[in-house]
């Protein structure tokens, strides 16, 4: 592991988040820059942001954004809102929104070590 980034608490359903993430496991770091900029889903720019953060840090350790890939891209379940809503008969149906913690780790490329 070269340079790693997280985000925690993110208001979207981590299942959404993974059918993004497995788009771009095990890539090159600008390839799956480039995979997301063209893709429409809404986990995208989450992804992008946390991608371009772990790039900057391996950028400060002094590593070139063409040499790395991601070695690691993890997607768990956060703590869920849970809210009420309204139902028949006086009863109440739960609702519940869920959040994500996103990590992706970048490493160098098998040649480049």
């Amino acid at each position: 592991m070269i340079a790693k980034a997280e985000s925690k608490f993110l208001r979207i359903s981590p299942t959404k988040v993974r059918q993004v993430m497995d788009l771009i496991r095990n890539k090159e770091a600008l390839a799956a820059e480039a995979i997301l900029l063209n893709i429409n889903k809404r986990p995208k720019e989450l992804l992008i942001k946390i991608l371009r953060s772990a790039m900057a840090n391996a950028k400060h350790k002094g590593f070139n954004a063409d040499q790395l890939y991601i070695s690691k891209a993890i997607c768990n379940v956060g703590p869920s809102w849970k809210r009420f809503k309204a139902a028949a008969f006086g009863r109440a149906q739960p609702i519940l929104k869920r959040t994500a913690h996103i990590k992706i780790e970048l490493d160098l490329k098998s040649g480049e070590k």
